[in-house]
């Protein structure tokens, strides 16, 4: 069964919560890093992206910047300042976004658990992330980022939830993008009371977003082990950060693509090739209304395209609909065998609409955008089951869990 553990856990003051809270490392790039955390030397941008005080350019696997990752974490630490809990707790973050509210809990998920496949994952892994995630978390001997888990809710963890959250919160602030963030301390006799209850009956987790938190965490307690040799399977190192929240409070946004060429075709070849295998329409806009669908940006114009062939007969995987467009058209009729490695295709989250499609298609910088309906929290959950892969960039979770209010020291 699914553990979720109290532990000591690292929080800032009450009165700079707002100032250290922010979004997860890989959602900004550096510029946009260096923007939010202008003016504000209590923002935890300057822990998790730690090039914005390093010279510009500067490699962002450079020794340098995991140093300075460091002394930025010792320097919030002693100047915000950040202190450890006495006792071992879970905690409660809620998070709300004009009408959603989704409230988990933070707890110290195992390593030895998502070797076991215990917690599921859906996304493969790259090499170089899970590297970069490792020596960031062995620099500061803290996991400081969540990973983002979902479970199949429980009315008897609900019951104990609600109860909760009636009482003062520790945290409770909005940010400058306007979601509001929420966080509870639970004493320390119903953190082990609420654990114990995931334990009866949480049979797994799944990873909604931080496949390589999660990658990370396990090695890391992979390469403390061996050094410790009184190392008994219970020390903090086999245990790293997340928030658990039930699954029918999540909302995925679709995960657009843009593509930089037509790969050797004008505009009226690409659409009558793409007509052979889907009925093409003109649309009024690039919002997409119906699973199955996805709708295109190119040459000024917005196109509805609907599969001519019987999607009920593709297995769980090829029925997505980011499935159907990677194999029916990006592949084929564009060249973009593996989006993974390819540099002709970005993504971009949907949370930045469609306008933003247009705005990229516009600009030349890319030649067609495609508007893609949201993959499901049920079709995440069914082909994590299955024990199978989804394709890159498909799901886009909100809103974001921001770093820094809780952390897990080791």
């Amino acid at each position: 069964m699914a553990e979720l553990l109290p532990f000591h856990g690292l929080l800032p003051s009450r009165e700079r919560a707002a100032q250290v809270a922010a979004v997860p490392y890989d959602v900004v790039n550096t510029r946009e890093a260096a923007e939010l955390a202008k003016d504000n030397p209590f923002s935890f941008l300057h822990v998790s992206r730690p090039e914005i005080d390093l010279e510009h350019g500067i490699d962002l696997h450079d020794e340098r910047v995991y140093r300075q990752a460091g002394e930025a974490f010792r320097r919030l630490c002693r100047e915000v300042p950040l202190t450890v809990d006495e006792g071992k707790h879970l905690y409660l973050y809620q998070l709300q976004m004009g009408d959603q509210i989704q409230t988990g809990v933070i707890g110290a998920a195992s390593a030895a658990e998502y070797r076991a496949g215990i917690i599921k994952k859906h996304e493969k892994t790259r090499q170089d992330k899970e590297d970069d995630r490792t020596r960031h978390v062995m620099e500061l001997r803290s996991h400081t980022g969540p990973a983002f888990f979902t479970y199949r809710g429980k009315a008897d963890i609900d019951e104990v939830i609600e109860q909760e959250l009636k009482k003062e919160p520790l945290f409770n602030f909005t940010a400058p993008d306007g979601i509001r963030h929420t966080l509870w301390r639970i004493d320390e006799a119903t953190s082990e009371k609420l654990s114990d209850l995931f334990r009866k009956e949480v049979p797994v987790f799944y990873i909604a977003d931080g496949h390589h938190r999660s990658a990370a965490a396990a090695r890391t307690a992979a390469e403390c082990a061996p050094k410790n040799p009184n190392h008994t399977g219970k020390e903090d190192y086999n245990y790293f950060l997340t928030v658990a929240f039930p699954a029918d409070q999540l909302k995925i946004l679709p995960y657009n693509r843009v593509v930089r060429t037509l790969n050797g075709h004008t505009p009226a070849e690409f659409l009558a090739l793409l007509g052979e295998k889907f009925e093409v329409l003109p649309a009024a806009d690039g919002e997409v209304e119906k699973p199955g669908e996805f709708k295109f940006y190119l040459a000024h114009m917005w196109y509805l395209a609907r599969p001519k062939f019987d999607t009920s007969k593709l297995n769980v995987i090829e029925q997505l609909d980011v499935s159907i467009l990677q194999d029916n058209v990006l592949a084929p009729l564009l060249g973009i065998a593996d989006p993974r490695t390819s540099k002709e295709i970005d993504f971009i989250g949907g949370i930045r609409g469609t306008k933003e499609l247009v705005k990229l298609v516009d600009s030349k910088q890319y030649a067609i955008a495609f508007s893609m309906h949201a993959t499901t929290v049920d079709q995440l959950m069914a082909i994590a089951d299955a024990g199978e892969i989804m394709p890159p960039k498909s799901t886009w979770f909100e809103p974001k869990l921001r770093d820094g209010l809780v952390s897990h020291n080791f």
